[in-house]
């Protein structure tokens, strides 16, 4: 196992060793090159807890590393049986709350998913060291699940913020074997992608020994697979499949990531816009971070960063207009060829694109022949296109002469756009066109979930196809409260009562969900639950045209880069609770907790639910099957974006507006209430 700390060691032992034999222990194992200012607080600390720490026994931990976050915690303090979490602002005058969210933060971490620390009381402590007050007076707030909340303390004060906690949560609680506790987090796919580009492993951000070896063996397989294209001078494409939650989004980053440190190119990309400039920022806001800490006296600029991040995360749609613009037009007789004046303005080195690995993420939504060729001739002017999305991307990389692999992520459900493709497509493209081809094929792959039916014969039509297990993500990952929140949210919008009632009383406890008519008591609430950083906002339908009275207008699009990332003083933030976010905006992304605000598009009708669309001035009755089934898939993403709860708020809606009959509204509140959820 890799130590996840720098020091570690008995108090006793530590008051007895010498101040330059721990700093050089904590110095020798950091990865960074120490700046005097690291040292220097090091040594603070060292001196601080040495002059207070001589009347206590337990154990101390200096770096404790804390994976989800990409952080490291400065000091562990393990006293009566309690975990003390200490956070050093060294020389600092003031609390600032942003170190407050902070060091809570890492306690909440710790409480959620360090295996040892489930049960104990964990307290988060920072000390600001040259403040003129301190917290230590006040009210202690303990939370259920034993997190206080952070102690505010100096230097000075520190020893008695320990004494005065010890004596009133004292515990007989062994804690010998804590720092070597199996941690076991479940990140966001924004945290996760975050570690993996700050050089943690798969194995270090997920949540159980069984999903980091599921997350390990898949990546491993795929990375064989590129390694021998490379070394035969080949043309592979994966297909991974896997559980709702598994991690194939982090698979495929991990791939490319992995393959960008190596200097292989490679590109993830996907249709998902929003998903795409969130994480592009994101990582760019942690490049600039990590830059400045390892050189505190240079300004990083945000622009470079943001510019490596985009070299190997892409939009899928972007990546394929670059190939579009090679071509020669109009396009004669249904096949494409390359303009070698055109290819000039691009790359010196030949026809084909510059990453020799692709991955391609929800690869099942590449479009149809037809949805693609329609989209280019409205938008790009160009006619008579011949191929699907699919065999456009394999023409792309089968341009290379070399070698070449694609890696297309598959998942199943939540369907929520026209003119998709499915796997079958990439599958006819590779036997009609691309015979030469390796094609390595998860062996769930023919599951209802994923494929139609003509999916076995294509695969039996191929003779280098290779089906294995390797490709398949078995473990979910996603919720770490309530591993039956999808079943629940299934039933539900099913309609099957009994089941959904059932799932809910083994979920409420440790993931609650809420529901109100009133969405200023849904914003409260909301307000109340969160702890730290953690995160929330308000979700709505994209056809949910008729809250504009509660001041929401889904015309009115957020800035997902924003409301995803930026804090409460940003009035673009989702904890604003000003802008609303679809289906569209939140498609494979998380909150902590979230404010579902359900209007007429979706409503209970004598038993069943009824789908309806605001046009012009009224509700129109939609009746095609697809359509129906995009709308309910809509409310299945909105209804499992939330990691730790969630409120459900149905207007009362307006006797006096016909668009907003109450009767829209209250038989699917009833429904509500009849499977068991609380009222607020």
């Amino acid at each position: 196992m890799t130590k996840r700390y720098f020091y570690s060691n008995s108090i006793e032992n530590f008051i007895a060793s010498s101040s330059d034999e721990i700093l050089g222990i904590i110095a020798k194992e950091s990865p960074f090159d120490i700046t005097d200012l690291q040292r220097n607080a090091w040594c603070e600390e060292i001196d601080i807890l040495k002059k207070i720490l001589h009347q206590k026994s337990g154990e101390i931990i200096f770096e404790y590393s804390i994976p989800r976050l990409g952080k490291r915690v400065d000091v562990v303090l393990l006293i009566d049986g309690i975990v003390f979490v200490l956070e050093f602002k060294v020389g600092s005058k003031e609390f600032a709350k942003q170190d407050a969210e902070q060091v809570w933060d890492y306690a909440l971490d710790l409480k959620n998913f360090h295996e040892a620390s489930h049960e104990l009381m964990i307290v988060p402590i920072l000390i600001a060291t040259q403040a003129k007050e301190a917290s230590v007076t006040q009210q202690l707030s303990v939370y259920s699940d034993q997190v206080l909340e952070p102690v505010l303390t100096n230097t000075d004060y520190l020893l008695d913020v320990l004494d005065k906690i010890s004596s009133k949560y004292k515990t007989d609680n062994c804690l010998c074997e804590w720092k070597n506790s199996r941690y076991m987090p479940t990140p966001t796919i924004i945290q996760a992608a975050s570690s993996l580009y700050l050089n943690h492993s798969v194995e270090d951000i997920t949540r159980t020994e069984a999903s980091g070896e599921s997350l390990k063996q898949t990546s491993d397989f795929v990375m064989q697979v590129i390694e021998h294209a490379y070394q035969n001078k080949e043309k592979s494409i994966c297909f991974v499949t896997g559980v709702p939650g598994a991690g194939k989004t982090l698979v495929g980053l991990n791939i490319a990531v992995q393959q960008f440190k190596k200097e292989n190119l490679a590109v993830y990309l996907s249709g998902n816009q929003p998903l795409v400039d969130v994480l592009t920022e994101a990582l760019a806001r942690d490049k600039k971070r990590q830059e400045e800490l390892k050189n505190p006296s240079k300004r990083y600029n945000i622009t470079e960063a943001r510019r490596n991040v985009k070299s190997f995360i892409q939009i899928v749609h972007h990546y394929r207009n670059t190939s579009l613009n090679k071509i020669k037009y109009p396009i004669q007789n249904g096949v494409l060829e390359i303009d070698p004046q055109k290819v000039k303005k691009y790359q010196d080195d030949g026809y084909s694109e510059v990453e020799h690995v692709a991955i391609f993420d929800e690869a099942q939504r590449a479009w149809t022949q037809q949805q693609l060729a329609n989209w280019l001739s409205r938008k790009k002017n160009i006619s008579n296109f011949p191929m699907s999305e699919p065999e456009f991307l394999i023409w792309s990389l089968d341009l290379r002469e070399d070698w070449a692999v694609i890696v297309c992520l598959v998942g199943g459900g939540q369907e929520i756009n026209t003119g998709e493709a499915g796997i079958s497509e990439w599958l006819r493209a590779i036997n009609a066109s691309f015979p030469n081809w390796n094609v390595f094929i998860s062996d769930k792959l023919t599951g209802k979930e994923y494929a139609e039916g003509e999916l076995k014969g294509l695969l039996e039509a191929n003779k280098k196809t290779h089906l294995t297990s390797n490709l398949h993500l078995s473990v979910s990952m996603r919720s770490f409260r309530a591993e039956q929140l999808s079943g629940f949210i299934h039933e539900l919008l099913e309609g099957n009562v009994e089941e959904a009632k059932n799932l809910l009383t083994l979920i409420k406890n440790k993931y609650p969900i809420v529901l109100t008519r009133s969405l200023d008591k849904a914003k409260k609430w909301l307000k109340s639950q969160k702890r730290g950083t953690e995160r929330y906002g308000m979700l709505v339908s994209s056809q949910a045209q008729r809250l504009r009275p509660l001041s929401i207008d889904v015309r009115c699009k957020p800035d997902t880069v924003h409301w995803f990332l930026d804090d409460i003083t940003d009035i673009r933030s989702s904890l604003f609770l000003e802008d609303a976010a679809s289906e569209f905006d939140v498609q494979g992304l998380e909150l902590d907790w979230t404010c579902i605000v359900w209007d007429g598009d979706l409503r209970r009708e004598n038993g069943q639910w009824g789908n309806y669309s605001f046009t012009g001035n009224k509700w129109q009755n939609i009746r095609a099957p697809e359509r129906k089934a995009f709308q309910i898939n809509a409310y299945r993403v909105l209804l499992t974006r939330a990691r730790q709860g969630m409120v459900i708020c149905i207007p009362e809606g307006n006797p006096e507006d016909a668009t907003r009959n109450p009767a829209y509204y209250d038989e699917t509140y009833n429904y509500f209430k009849s499977l068991g959820i609380d009222e607020i």
